[in-house]
């Protein structure tokens, strides 16, 4: 079982390179996360979020995205990405992930 107890996030775009992962990367590591987030997955085959779910999952990507780089190179905690998280979704899917999913994404 992983661990989800709150942690810094230590990686954010603005310090991203400096740690040899580019944005381009961090933002395909997000990409990556969410196509695997199986809760976020069928709200998007199910059009909870209407008939532009596709388009709501892209832009929760680039949300997502545009947290890290606000941070100006602040850790995020990961409480924060998952109070985030559990905000999101509800108001752009219709949808409450009551799995412990959430928990598992914020940590990655």
């Amino acid at each position: 079982m992983a661990d989800v107890s709150p942690r810094i996030m230590k990686l954010d775009a603005a310090t991203a390179s400096s740690e040899s992962i580019s944005p381009a990367r961090l933002r395909d590591g997000i990409d990556l996360v969410l196509s695997r987030w199986f809760g976020l997955q069928m709200a998007i085959e199910n059009r909870w979020g209407g008939k532009d779910s596709p388009q709501k999952s892209r832009r929760f990507a680039a949300d997502i995205f545009s947290l890290f780089s606000r941070s100006n190179g602040a850790p995020i905690w990961t409480e924060d990405l998952e109070n985030f998280l559990n905000e999101y979704m509800p108001l752009t899917f219709n949808t409450e992930i009551e799995d412990g999913s959430i928990e598992e994404v914020r940590i990655f």
